[in-house]
């Protein structure tokens, strides 16, 4: 009985599932950079009703955003994440697909990730943060910008992000004036060391943005310092100072009786 109701169950949102997506839409925007897709998703989260499914990456640099929702909706966020990238000069290619067959949805990385983003909650530990994006040619320009950017403000390394080709993309949060302040100094770092190839700025992300990114996952509180209400000094003294009994001149009653009781 309980497997048929477990069946019914799963049936019935397999079903619900089917038709919140039979009337959607699949919109894809690719760069040439990670900095520049994780602004261009930005752009299209806050220009239209659409979920962020993911990244894709593929290697040689090539990044693409995947989001999905209402048609007219994925076509009004594809136009704007194609500006987007168009400004930062990273366009790669960009596709509309309405209401993508079911056997899109199961091969592809969709449905699974969407089905997350609407059961998840609005809360989002970055609503007051902003992200930093600096990407390089080269590992050694990477760690020297991230260097840079920690000494230069009050920023919380998260991560770092490869996308082939050599790119390598650091990833910073903190608030939205020492994230800016961070970010130009790693900016002048790179280009000292290596090559700069992108940087990006995010102020307060949304929340399927943060869950798309690693920074999500790696959230670095400060330690406080432990303050204990002691002077262990006085109290090493207070101790010296007890006299110990002499064990040698203790009774022993305890052996006696054990003695007797044989």
């Amino acid at each position: 009985m309980e497997t048929k109701n477990q069946l019914s169950r799963s049936s019935i949102q397999g079903s619900r599932r089917r038709d919140s997506f039979k009337d959607s839409a699949l919109g894809l925007v690719s760069t040439l950079s990670f900095p520049a897709i994780v602004g261009t998703a930005d752009m299209m989260l806050k220009s239209a009703g659409v979920h962020l499914v993911g990244y894709e990456k593929i290697g040689s640099g090539h990044c693409t955003a995947i989001v999905r929702g209402g048609i007219a909706d994925v076509r009004l966020a594809v136009e704007s994440g194609v500006q987007t990238a168009e400004q930062f000069g990273q366009l790669v290619s960009s596709l509309v697909i309405p209401r993508p067959f079911p056997n899109l949805d199961v091969v592809l990385p969709i449905t699974n990730r969407l089905t997350q983003v609407m059961a998840d909650g609005n809360y989002s530990r970055l609503s007051n943060q902003a992200i930093g994006l600096v990407e390089t040619r080269g590992f050694p320009a990477m760690v020297g910008a991230c260097d840079a950017m920690l000494k230069a403000a009050d920023v919380h390394l998260a991560s770092y992000e490869k996308i082939g080709a050599g790119l390598c993309t650091a990833i910073i949060r903190g608030s939205v004036a020492n994230v800016a302040v961070a970010v130009e100094a790693g900016m002048y770092e790179a280009e000292r060391i290596g090559e700069l190839n992108a940087v990006m700025v995010i102020p307060r992300p949304l929340d399927e943005l943060e869950q798309t990114l690693p920074v999500a996952s790696c959230w670095v509180e400060e330690r406080q310092p432990l303050n204990i209400p002691l002077n262990l000094k006085e109290q090493i003294v207070e101790a010296e100072a007890v006299e110990l009994p002499d064990l040698a001149k203790l009774p022993v009653r305890v052996k006696e009786e054990l003695w007797n009781d044989e």
